[in-house]
C-alpha cells in the first residue's frame, strides 16, 4: 500500500563520407594519433564537481584520497556518512559528482490514476528521497537497517509526456517533452524506451543503492508499475583514476562549468513555470561490439575518437583537459580525422553544451559473443532540441565510432525542480 506523507527536509559540419569499416579495419594499424571521448553519448574524462551543496563531502572525501590503499580506505569513511542535501532550487543527482553506482527506474502510471494518483506518487517519493538521502528508513520500511550510512544517496525524479496526458495536463509539456528523432544510427527496443516516470538513483554503496530502489518501487504499488530498469557503473568518487568507459576511453571530459550551468542545464524565466529549476534529460542505452573495437590498434582507436587511449587528451594536445585543435594539419592532412568522434560532438557556445553523467552497464553476453556491454548515456540539458538532438545528428551521419556502438533505448523526461522546505516534488505543477 502506499504511503501518504509531505514532509520537509532534510543536450556548419563537414559532408565527406566516413570511411568503410572495412577499410578502417584494414588500414586502422597505419593510423596515427591519440584517444579518448565517446559517442553523444560518450563525455570524456574526469568526474567534474559541479558547484552544488551536494558536492561539499564528496569533494573532501576526494581530496583525501590518496594513492595508498589506506588512503581510500580512510576517503570511504568520509562519504560513507556523507548526506547529499534533498531540499533546494535543483534537485540532486544531475550537478552532484557522480556516484559509483546507479540504478535508473522509467514506470508507467496505471491508466485511470490521474492527477491525484501522479500526486500521490511525488508525495510518497518526497518523503522517500527526504528520509533515504539522509540514512533514515523509509515510513514502514521493511529493511530500516539497509538505509544508513547514507553513502552520498541521490534520488532524481523526471516526469515523461505520458505522465502528463494521464493527469490531463498535456497542455503544460514543453514541446521538447516527446520521445526523440529516430537518428539513422537507432536500433530502438521498446523494453528500453520512454516510460511515464523517471528515478535516477545513485550512492557509493550497492546495498544502499538497492535498498532505496526497492523503497521507490513499493512506494508506487498501486500507482505505477515498473517499465524498465537499467544499473549502471562507473569508478568511486574515491578513486584517483578518471572514469572509463568499457571500451576503455576516458570517459566525461568536456563539461559546462559550474558559472554556465544557468545557461546550459537549468530551466529559466523563459520555460514552464512549473519547471523553473529544473532541467530535461535524456537516457539513452548504446550497445558497444567490444569484440570488434578489441581488433583495432590504440593508434586506430585513437583516430576513431580524436583522443590519446592512454590520457584522455586531443590528438592536438598533452592533457586531458587541452581544447582539440580542430583545424590542426600535419602534412595537409587533419591531425584530428574528419571521422573522428570529437569533431562532431564539439559545440561553439555555453548554449548547446550538455552535462553528461554516463555510467557503464554489463549484462550477460549472447552465446558466441564475450560482452553484451555499452554505456548509459544520460544528458542533462534545457532543452533536448536545441543541445542534444543537433549534436546527435551530426554523429550519427559522420561519426565513426558508429560501427562500434548502437543506441538501444532512448527516453525523455522533464526534471523537476528541487522542492523548497515543507514542499512536496512537482507541487507547481500538480498542486
Amino acid at each position: 500500500m502506499a504511503k501518504h506523507q509531505q514532509v520537509s527536509g532534510g543536450a556548419a559540419e563537414e559532408t565527406s563520407a566516413a570511411p568503410s569499416r572495412r577499410s578502417f579495419l584494414g588500414t586502422g594499424a597505419a593510423l596515427a594519433g591519440g584517444a579518448g571521448a565517446g559517442l553523444v553519448g560518450f563525455g570524456l574524462g574526469t568526474s567534474r564537481g559541479t558547484g552544488s551543496a551536494a558536492a561539499t563531502t564528496a569533494s573532501g572525501a576526494i581530496a583525501s584520497a590518496g594513492a595508498a590503499s589506506g588512503a581510500e580506505g580512510a576517503a570511504a569513511t568520509e562519504w560513507a556518512g556523507a548526506v547529499v542535501p534533498f531540499i533546494g532550487p535543483h534537485q540532486a543527482g544531475i550537478a552532484t559528482p557522480p556516484q559509483a553506482h546507479a540504478t535508473f527506474l522509467a514506470l508507467n502510471l496505471v491508466p485511470g490514476v490521474g492527477k491525484e494518483g501522479l500526486r500521490r506518487l511525488m508525495r510518497q517519493w518526497t518523503s522517500d528521497a527526504s528520509r533515504l538521502q539522509r540514512g533514515i528508513p523509509t515510513l514502514g520500511d521493511p529493511q530500516p537497517d539497509l538505509a544508513s550510512p547514507p553513502s552520498r544517496l541521490t534520488v532524481t525524479v523526471g516526469l515523461g509526456r505520458g505522465a502528463l496526458a494521464e493527469a490531463g495536463l498535456l497542455d503544460r509539456a514543453p514541446a521538447w517533452l516527446a520521445p526523440l528523432p529516430v537518428f539513422s544510427v537507432d536500433k530502438l527496443e521498446q523494453r528500453w524506451n520512454d516510460g511515464d516516470v523517471l528515478a535516477q538513483v545513485c550512492s557509493e554503496d550497492p546495498i544502499i543503492l538497492a535498498h532505496a530502489v526497492r523503497a521507490l518501487l513499493l512506494s508506487a504499488s498501486g500507482i505505477a508499475t515498473l517499465h524498465w530498469q537499467q544499473r549502471g557503473f562507473r569508478r568511486p568518487v574515491t578513486s584517483t583514476s578518471a572514469m572509463r568507459n568499457l571500451m576503455g576511453q576516458v570517459d566525461g571530459t568536456v563539461q559546462p562549468a559550474d558559472g554556465e550551468l544557468d545557461q546550459a542545464v537549468w530551466i529559466g524565466a523563459d520555460g514552464p513555470e512549473w519547471l523553473r529549476g529544473g532541467s530535461s534529460v535524456v537516457v539513452r542505452r548504446i550497445r558497444m561490439d567490444l569484440d570488434t573495437w578489441d581488433a583495432l590498434d590504440p593508434q586506430a582507436k585513437e583516430q576513431v575518437i580524436g583522443r590519446r587511449m592512454t590520457s584522455g587528451a586531443p590528438l592536438t594536445g598533452t592533457k586531458e583537459t587541452d581544447v582539440p585543435d580542430l583545424t590542426a594539419t600535419v602534412d595537409g592532412l587533419p591531425v584530428i580525422p574528419d571521422f573522428a568522434h570529437i569533431r562532431h560532438a564539439a559545440v561553439t557556445s555555453v548554449a548547446q553544451k550538455i552535462l553528461r553523467r554516463p555510467y557503464n552497464y554489463d549484462d550477460t553476453p549472447a552465446a558466441g559473443s564475450s560482452a553484451e556491454a555499452g554505456l548509459l548515456f544520460v544528458a542533462y540539458q534545457r532543452d533536448p532540441l536545441a543541445q542534444f538532438v543537433p549534436m546527435q545528428e551530426r554523429l550519427a551521419a559522420k561519426d565513426l565510432l558508429n560501427f562500434w556502438t548502437t543506441p538501444i533505448g532512448s527516453a525523455v523526461f522533464a526534471i523537476l525542480p528541487g522542492p523548497a522546505e515543507g514542499e512536496t516534488l512537482g507541487q507547481a505543477l500538480l498542486g
